[in-house]
């Protein structure tokens, strides 16, 4: 089935024209075409830098067309060298050919395809902050199709009209982008209806069949369903979706939200359910923590960085660590929080797909299955958690500054004297070659000092350092370390020992520092918008594939079920404060210390 793609969103710059100096060796060729597939938004340029006697040259060997017979040629194009490095540094990882784009393009404007994306859960606050806003970014950048309609689907009763005034509330313009903005708006909320039903009514989900086919007008269709409802009525929604809603003559695609379960036997019973109504492939998994532009952009910092990589194992490693943290609690909203606590709710599944992605052999292709393969492959060589290697909390009532904050089960919806955990922190380990031995530290909490997401990862020590003697006993203070901050405030950026100016030998630890807002004008995107976007292409690299989520929650399970049967009592820690002591002890015993707790707190 085609996948409908947009060219106008993704920019994939093409190799431009190439003049080239004045050379002894006369004339060199302007420009250099690469043929592609249509279907891949990810090229791979084979270059080979063959040297050239007598000349200051390169062969750039590109892939042609198959012929008739079946056999495949190859040009090889004298260029020049020093243009063609420069031109290839800044281009090779990520370009179109004017083929594709020509392609990509027929496809976003194809007249005799539509795309119809219906949000079941209309009226839920997701759907209101997230994926409508999401959904009009998207318009608002050209990456929509042509032809789209989007539907709103739910218990609720309610209007069109009332739907779009609803949304108008939540839409906002990029920073960068304010031109024509309620104009665009308007032109959105054209596009948005309403049709109210029961999640169970195969009937109801028929009626929406028909208001679809009205909008579609004869085209093929393309249907996407976001299930963005509790999990307990996911199976009816599919079901009803499925035999009533979903397309005759096109793809239909359905976007699950965590949870996927509450264990093991919870998440293959959903799997199973999810099944006898869809293929795997017709099901998007999302995390939209794997949406996010520095999560994203981790493989790319591994991979396409040659100082990185070889670094990349346990050899100049010393421990990598994944931290999560709010600064406010449940705020109303224990009810769901507590039948699923921090470690289901972040640790299992947000931690832990960035843990697999960062950890990772380096795939065949950026092609979703080689990714998700090599994902599976760690988690499978991970040792399941266990208590000793675990500490949770729990966060309780703290007045400071005049202010009284409340504990967790001070929140009305949080059943009296519940015992689950606000704050937990593991160590994880992978049994492989490349990662033996290095403690893979997880944290996140809520009721915190501080909101943010990063990855932390400390080198080891310098073998015989001349400089020890300048740091003192405290050898931490000369690791390098290589931060990530996800959120907020994105950037990266690598701590080093450094000289400082004088005549003394005075040595400071400074930053390397790409900070995104001073580097890029361009307002980064929500996580949601990369993921509606990769869902309406078919791209399925930053979902997740049923046996990683069985492999996932089989490290996760024992341990959450011998805390509940156990009823392990939770460390109490104070409301705004750093969390439980005993994540210092647990980090301790590694010979570890948390690096957002450390003595130069990061800008």
């Amino acid at each position: 089935m085609a996948t409908i793609c947009s060219t106008h969103c993704r920019s994939y710059p093409s190799l431009q024209p190439v003049s080239s100096p004045s050379s002894k060796l006369g004339h060199v060729p302007q420009h250099v075409t690469l043929s592609s597939s249509a279907s891949k938004r990810f090229l791979a340029a084979k270059v080979s830098l063959k040297s050239q006697s007598d000349s200051n040259q390169v062969a750039v060997h590109t892939h042609q067309p198959q012929q008739s017979d079946g056999a495949a040629t190859a040009a090889a194009v004298p260029v020049d060298i020093d243009t063609t490095q420069k031109l290839l540094k800044s281009e090779l990882l990520s370009f179109t050919s004017a083929e594709e784009s020509q392609a990509e393009a027929s496809f976003y404007n194809n007249e005799n395809e539509s795309v119809s994306i219906t949000v079941v859960g209309a009226s839920g606050d997701l759907a209101k902050k997230k994926i409508f806003p999401a959904l009009f970014a998207l318009y608002y950048e050209d990456c929509l199709p042509k032809h789209f309609t989007i539907f709103g689907y739910a218990r609720s009763k309610m209007t069109d009209a009332e739907l779009r005034t609803m949304v108008s509330k939540t839409l906002t313009c990029r920073i960068d982008k304010r031109e024509n903005c309620g104009e665009k708006m308007d032109e959105f909320l054209k596009r948005c209806f309403y049709h109210s039903g029961q999640y169970d009514s195969q009937e109801n989900f028929a009626a929406l069949d028909k208001k679809l086919k009205e909008h579609e007008n004869g085209k093929a269709s393309n249907r996407l369903f976001y299930l963005s409802i509790p999990p307990n009525i996911f199976i009816d929604a599919v079901k009803c979706a499925s035999s009533s809603a979903s397309s005759g003559n096109g793809w239909t695609r359905v976007i699950v939200e965590k949870p996927f379960g509450r264990d093991s036997e919870s998440s293959a019973a959903l799997t199973k359910s999810l099944k006898q109504y869809l293929r795997e492939d017709q099901i998007f998994r999302i995390d939209h923590y794997l949406g996010k532009e520095l999560v994203e952009n981790l493989s790319v910092l591994r991979f396409s960085n040659l100082i990185f990589e070889p670094l990349w194992s346990r050899q100049y490693i010393r421990n990598v660590q994944f931290i999560f943290s709010e600064d406010f609690g449940t705020e109303g909203r224990g009810g769901y929080f507590d039948n699923y606590g921090i470690i289901r709710d972040i640790m299992q599944n947000h931690l832990l797909q960035i843990l697999a992605l960062f950890a990772m052999e380096t795939p065949v292709s950026l092609d979703a299955e080689d990714i998700r393969n090599e994902k599976v492959k760690v988690l499978r060589s991970m040792r399941p958690l266990e208590l000793g290697t675990m500490v949770i909390g729990q966060y309780k009532s703290h007045t400071k500054g005049g202010v009284t904050y409340p504990a967790y089960t001070d929140d009305k919806t949080v059943p009296k004297g519940s015992l689950t955990p606000t704050f937990a922190a593991a160590a994880l380990f992978i049994d492989n070659a490349r990662w033996d031995g290095v403690p893979f530290l997880m944290k996140a909490g809520k009721a915190l000092h501080k909101k943010g997401a990063e990855i932390r990862v400390q080198f080891r020590h310098v073998p015989g350092n001349l400089y020890n003697r300048t740091f003192g006993t405290d050898l931490d203070r000369a690791t390098n370390e290589l931060v990530i901050r996800v959120q907020p405030d994105e950037a990266i950026y690598l701590k080093i020992n450094n000289k400082v100016p004088g005549l003394g030998m005075k040595l400071d630890r400074s930053h390397l520092n790409l900070h995104y807002a001073a580097r890029y004008s361009k307002e980064i995107p929500d996580a949601y918008e990369r993921l509606l976007l990769d869902a309406i292409e078919g791209e399925r690299r930053l979902f997740i594939r049923s046996d990683e989520l069985d492999a996932a929650w089989s490290l996760f399970t024992p341990v959450l079920k011998e805390l509940e049967e156990k009823r392990v009592v939770p460390e109490y820690y104070p409301y705004g404060s750093r969390g439980p002591v005993g994540a210092h002890y647990l980090a301790a015993r590694y010979n570890v210390r948390w690096g957002d707790l450390g003595i130069d707190m990061d800008q």
